[in-house]
């Protein structure tokens, strides 16, 4: 059974304060998104650039030793060429990995992309925990109504109790109010007497 994270921590969100990983959309329906993605120094369309450089100056470097008779040259620089792109589109093909959190009214959705492979889960509010799978540190999961996603990925493990802490005060307006004893007070006792 994973472990609970402390709610001492917890503060309901309030107008003016800044959430840290999330933002409240532009809607007056007071929705909330959360985009957690992979750190990526280049862009694709960058990587395309980058890759096209590199090509056009091997090929145009081994280009000239061919007219200068070393023949051997090219059949090398294609081979390094091809090798090179296929490193990066290994690389290309997680960069746009990422955690999509959105809350609206009445449903929380939760998209995680990894490479080609999209999960979604779709959640009421009301009834979603947010807890670690295994420690404080580990990745936050979301469940409920027998569905379970977990998020975090991208979050460096020392923050992500933060995140989830905002999970939990963003869902809290959701969360079912603890109510009153269903009987008096007065027939618990009896009951316990007998």
């Amino acid at each position: 059974m994973p472990a609970s994270l402390s709610h001492a921590s917890v503060r309901p969100l309030t107008p003016g304060r800044p959430l840290r990983f999330g933002h409240e959309s532009g809607s007056a329906d007071g929705s909330i998104e959360w985009l957690l993605k992979r750190n990526c120094s280049l862009e694709p369309r960058q990587l395309l650039a980058f890759y096209s450089s590199i090509c056009l100056l091997a090929l145009a470097i081994a280009g000239l030793f061919w007219l200068k008779g070393a023949v051997l040259v090219m059949p090398f620089a294609g081979a390094e060429v091809l090798a090179l792109g296929t490193a990066l589109m290994l690389y290309a093909r997680h960069a746009a990995d990422r955690e999509d959190i959105r809350l609206r009214p009445g449903r929380l959705v939760v998209s995680r992309v990894h490479g080609p492979h999209v999960e979604q889960v779709e959640f009421t509010p009301a009834w979603v925990r947010v807890e670690p799978e295994f420690g404080d540190r580990s990745l936050i999961e979301l469940s409920g109504q027998g569905q379970r996603i977990a998020v975090g990925r991208f979050v460096r493990p020392e923050l992500r109790r933060q995140l989830a802490d905002e999970l939990r005060s963003a869902l809290r307006p959701w969360q079912p109010r603890p109510s009153a004893a269903p009987w008096p007070a007065s027939d618990v006792a009896n009951k316990n007497l007998n």
